[in-house]
């Protein structure tokens, strides 16, 4: 005879090692996992939210939600900032199976869908957004439809966060580089990137460009997936379940990059990531590829720079890699209708606060203020605004997404190669064995 069945906030073994998988993006693990699961519950008139916001990005989401405070005093808004990829995820998972999770939660898109194949996120229907006036056209459109699982909707994108690059305006001057405006000429074509490289190289006498190349294994990836992107080339199909790897078409981004690093020694061919931005803020390169969420450390080093699109090297349909911060809604054993208003209600004035979140940055996704003077007014951000639309995300699977194995398995080996460590051909082998084993690994969920 078997007893009662355990209610869903009673944890199994099952439970424990399904949320653990979903956060488990490295060989690191998390730590304080009970400060989650053993607060006390909000009272009826709060809204608890969690995110993963630091640095510049932190000191900007707490001006807004400050600024959500002043709007809504008659409601307590309960915020905890947790760390970046494996502790926030994993946490979030374990707090949601332990029916603790926190009203509004900020995820990765590209982490979002693991946590709804893992039933932990409510679906948003349409007419309780239309309620709070957010519709799908009034969102970027390569955003939003990126966000959909079988067509729901489970996340409210707040921005795309592009590769782009960074350039020194007085080098670039000397070296050239600038139109009369002050502007950095197009650059097209793997020669016409190597030229600037070159040109920018004699006039800092080191580095023509820096890139992370040794850690995190993310930074070499997102270069990867930009030009590979451009050639067309994708990695995974079928959720994660085939490898799709084009060989020629990696093996000509990986030799290119090491002609860049090891055969031209235009890039420093093993530099970390704090590394290569202190030698771009130093003045010792003319260039500083990255995401654009940097944009705080240059200005507070008064460097004079601006930012603009990776340039086409391959020439195909432009394409950058990106993800988009997303705001979530966690499943609640206990959710109703004035609960599910706060909570959007919070969204919403995420949303509305864009350009603070733009200054970071970030491209916003919400119309109203994409569209506005203040944000074309609001430079250098908006002048890579435009990678939004070619958005390319990482691709679909339990173990894919920002900080996850899937980009350290690649991304370590384009550090490999561009260090000189390791061949192109080496290097694919490497790719194809070690996310075969993923592949073929069935979903934790």
């Amino acid at each position: 005879m078997t007893g009662p069945p355990l209610p869903r906030s009673a944890f199994t073994r099952r439970d424990l090692l399904k949320a653990t998988l979903l956060g488990a993006v490295t060989t690191a693990g998390c730590s304080s996992v009970g400060a989650g699961l053993l607060n006390t519950p909000p009272g009826a008139g709060t809204v608890s939210y969690w995110n993963l916001f630091g640095g510049g990005d932190g000191v900007r989401m707490l001006q807004m939600e400050d600024g959500y405070r002043k709007a809504n005093p008659h409601i307590e808004l309960r915020s905890i900032t947790l760390a970046w990829g494996n502790p926030y995820y994993t946490k979030l998972a374990l707090a949601t199976v332990g029916d603790r999770p926190p009203d509004v939660a900020a995820s990765h898109l590209t982490r979002m869908k693991t946590l709804v194949r893992a039933n932990l996120l409510q679906e948003l229907n349409p007419e309780d957004l239309e309620r709070h006036g957010m519709t799908a056209d009034k969102f970027a459109p390569r955003a939003w439809e990126a966000g959909l699982v079988d067509g729901k909707i489970y996340a409210i994108p707040i921005d795309t966060h592009p590769f782009v690059l960074f350039y020194n305006t007085k080098i670039c001057e000397q070296a050239g580089l600038l139109d009369a405006e002050g502007n950095l000429r197009p650059i097209e074509g793997p020669d016409a990137f190597q030229d600037a490289l070159s040109k920018v190289k004699q006039v800092t006498g080191r580095d023509g460009a820096t890139h992370a190349v040794t850690s995190p294994s993310s930074a070499p990836w997102r270069i990867f997936q930009t030009l590979y992107s451009q050639l067309g080339g994708e990695v995974l199909a079928d959720d994660g379940t085939r490898i799709v790897l084009d060989d020629a078409k990696a093996k000509q981004v990986l030799d290119y990059l090491r002609v860049l690093t090891v055969d031209k020694g235009l890039m420093p061919a093993s530099v970390d990531y704090q590394g290569s931005i202190a030698l771009f803020a130093s003045g010792a390169a003319g260039f500083h590829l990255n995401g654009e969420w940097e944009i705080s450390t240059f200005q507070t080093a008064k460097l004079p720079f601006s930012m603009t699109l990776v340039p086409n090297i391959f020439g195909g349909p432009y394409a950058v890699q990106a993800d988009s911060h997303t705001l979530v809604l966690p499943v609640r054993p206990d959710q109703d209708r004035a609960a599910l208003d706060r909570a959007l209600g919070f969204v919403r004035s995420m949303l509305d606060q864009s350009l603070t979140w733009a200054q970071g940055g970030h491209v916003p996704t919400w119309q109203p203020v994409a569209t506005s003077a203040a944000y074309r007014e609001l430079t250098p951000q908006s002048q890579y605004a435009s990678a939004a639309a070619s958005a390319v995300y990482d691709p679909a699977g339990w173990y894919s997404g920002s900080g996850s194995n899937f980009e350290t398995i690649v991304g370590s080996a384009v550090g490999a190669v561009v260090t000189g460590e390791m061949s192109s051909v080496d290097a694919i082998a490497q790719m194809r064995s070690q996310l075969a084993v993923l592949a073929a690994t069935a979903s934790p969920v």
